[in-house]
């Protein structure tokens, strides 16, 4: 999810500022030490049978389920719209544990005037009651009974009338609901304005499973707004609302010919087979009510987190077939209002969604759902299992990135599930990550490279635009808890440095070659379950083939600078018919591998690899120019590939050839 433009560019020049200021106080230059750098790094989480020292899940890790059949239904009203529904949660314990209690996520609650999200300094939103529980049940012996219940912020704990048992044992819970459809806030949820009616983009919408896992027991993080950590499962649920409005849903419609005209139908079995976009209701067909009265949309979605859903009856809708690798195919659609319609704008929505989802499907791992929907809403930059919510105002470059990135999230945390309620920086920055890529992808690179909020806010170089992050003694390090990252610095640290550093593994320190399969093997091998960041540095190392203590240290767990510099160029020992030393000089604490360029006299020049352990035992290292080659300069970074905070010592002249 992106933070507003105008926010992140106001990120950026207070980075600019506060890096100018840090210049002209002139502080001591930090010291570079190789054995800090270099010192083993602690993963902070232990390898047994559930998590393995290659950072796979283990021969006995085991992960609870929750399967839901939700029934809810939508009232519009001009000043009071509602949301009620029933749901029955399915819930399998399939830890070695047995369970007293059940602890549910009652994310609506951040409403209440006394929510600890207002008092964290959460994202404003207008005060409400919030979730209202009309009945909490589990089932015993075939019928269901009233359980005692606890509502402690935006969390529910349920006492079971006996523990359920562990390794598989199973129990029905039952809930009624309701609340107040709240306007617009913090960019996730709520109703607005089109020109032909309101768009309701629904999140959050109904009572949802803690997690229970190998690392915590019950996860029961209050919500503070820092998205979420769910439980996979099987979801039907059914929508009821006025006959005149379109739903957009998570998963698969299922009774699409009791909600559908024939005409609808026929176009969507239409679009099912063409790589062109096809209209399914145009502009010109809004307003049109086949029905009066109330009907219920009935979805499907298998292995998911999470379902979420989009209502109006001002919805345009078009359609089109995604290709996925094996042969299998998938719909893109898109729901926008007939204001957003045009080829300059949401025109243009399916096109992007198709092809962000072809390319990540080739790339990294196949799509396995059978929808993917982009919703033009009140809701601007925010993603749910299968659908996105965007801005009506979107349009051209930016309509085109803030799709891939949110569709993005489908693979993180959607199939790959982080906790982001404690690692903001694995599913934003993983999702930047592979955006990035797609930009370069799309219609050879229509919109490439990725210049925005999310990566480049201020449109140059990555790794000089992430220097005054680095050179800001008050900036968090990646691995901060997301809570306690201010707002100032979610953006620049959560997204744009965890891109960064990955891109960087990729392609300063591991290489494609290695670091594309291990990638793929993480996701692949972490589908559908709970990777912690330990379980990723373990993956990424083990697979390949590095030890990257000095790279989780320095970039994840610090937040420290890298200064390489060409210190000094000289005959080996006084003399040049042995050859030409060139020292090469670490002088901040962060370090990593580099292309040392050296120009000689008749044109030509070399290229050497120095790996990062050129700095494992001193802060200096060198390498040799045999005798035959005159040396005229060396260059460190000659590409500008790396964050070095200092480039006027990037390179020098050889005595004798203009310098010093």
């Amino acid at each position: 999810m992106p933070l507003p433009v105008r926010q992140a560019r106001h990120v950026v020049v207070r980075f600019l500022l506060l890096a100018c200021l840090l210049l002209s106080a002139n502080p001591a230059r930090a010291q570079y030490d190789p054995r800090a750098a270099f010192a083993p790094f602690d993963m902070q989480q232990a390898v047994n049978g559930y998590r393995s020292a290659n950072g796979l899940p283990g021969p006995q890790y085991w992960q609870n389920r929750a399967d839901y059949e939700i029934h809810a239904k939508l009232t519009p009203a001009a000043n009071a719209p509602t949301l009620s529904g029933s749901e029955v949660i399915t819930y399998t314990n399939n830890s070695p544990d047995q369970l007293a209690d059940l602890w549910l996520q009652l994310d609506q609650n951040i409403y209440k005037p006394d929510s600890r999200a207002a008092f964290a300094g959460g994202w404003p939103h207008p005060p409400g009651e919030g979730f209202v529980l009309d009945k909490v049940e589990v089932e015993t012996g075939g019928a269901f009974a009233a359980a005692p219940a606890l509502v402690s912020d935006t969390r529910l704990r349920v006492s079971l009338p006996r523990a359920l048992a562990g390794g598989g044992a199973k129990l029905r819970l039952r809930i009624a609901w309701h609340f107040a459809i709240p306007a617009k806030w913090g960019g996730r949820m709520g109703a607005g304005m089109a020109k032909a009616g309101v768009i309701y983009d629904m999140a959050q919408w109904y009572p949802r499973m803690a997690v229970y896992d190998d690392i915590r027991g019950w996860d029961t993080l209050p919500y503070l707004a820092q998205e979420f950590y769910l439980e996979y499962g099987n979801f039907d649920y059914f929508i009821t609302l006025p006959g005149d409005m379109l739903v957009a849903g998570s998963g698969e419609l299922v009774n699409a010919r009791e909600v559908l005209t024939a005409q609808q139908q026929a176009q969507l079995a239409r679009a099912r087979g063409s790589d062109a976009t096809v209209m399914i209701r145009s502009p010109d067909e809004v307003g049109d009510v086949a029905n009066h009265g109330d009907r219920t949309w009935h979805f499907h979605m298998n292995d998911t987190r999470d379902v979420a859903f989009s209502a109006s009856s001002a919805f345009v809708w078009d359609a089109a077939r995604i290709n996925l690798p094996g042969g299998r195919q998938a719909l893109a659609m898109s729901f926008y209002p007939a204001e957003s319609a045009g080829q300059a704008a949401w025109g243009r929505s399916t096109e992007y969604l198709k092809a962000s989802l072809e390319s990540y499907s080739q790339r990294w791992y196949p799509y396995p759902w059978p929808v993917a929907i982009n919703v033009a809403g009140p809701v601007g930059g925010m993603e749910y299992p299968g659908i996105i919510f965007d801005s009506i105002e979107g349009r051209g470059k930016q309509l085109f990135w803030i799709t891939a990135h949110e569709i993005g999230h489908s693979y993180f945390p959607m199939i790959v599930g982080f906790d982001e309620r404690r690692h903001a920086w694995m599913d934003e920055g993983f999702n930047t990550f592979i955006d990035i890529y797609e930009s370069d992808d799309f219609n050879h690179g229509e919109y490439a490279p990725k210049r925005d909020p999310e990566y480049t806010p201020g449109g140059g170089n990555p790794v000089d635009e992430i220097l005054p992050l680095l050179a800001d003694p008050d900036a968090p390090a990646i691995l901060t808890r997301a809570d306690s990252i201010p707002g100032k610095y979610r953006h620049p640290v959560s997204y744009f440095k965890s891109a960064l550093g990955l891109v960087l593994l990729r392609e300063q320190i591991l290489g494609p070659d290695r670091f594309d399969p291990a990638f793929r093997r993480f996701i692949a091998a972490w589908a559908y379950k709970h990777p912690k960041p330990a379980d990723f540095f373990r993956a990424m190392e083990s697979a390949g083939g590095e030890d990257l203590s000095w790279w989780w240290r320095g970039w994840y767990a610090n937040n420290w600078s890298l200064d390489l510099a060409v210190d000094a160029i000289a005959p080996v020992d006084g003399d040049p018919a042995k050859g030409t030393r060139i020292t090469i000089g670490s002088h901040d604490r962060l370090v990593m591998p580099a292309r040392l360029r050296v120009d000689f006299a008749d044109g030509s020049h070399g290229d050497y690899r120095l790996p990062a352990e050129s700095w494992i035992l001193n802060a200096t290292t060198s390498i040799i120019v045999p005798p035959g080659k005159t040396v005229v300069s060396a260059t460190i970074d000659p590409d500008h590939a790396i964050p070095d905070k200092n480039r006027a010592n990037n390179v020098m002249k050889a005595p004798g050839q203009g310098g010093s």
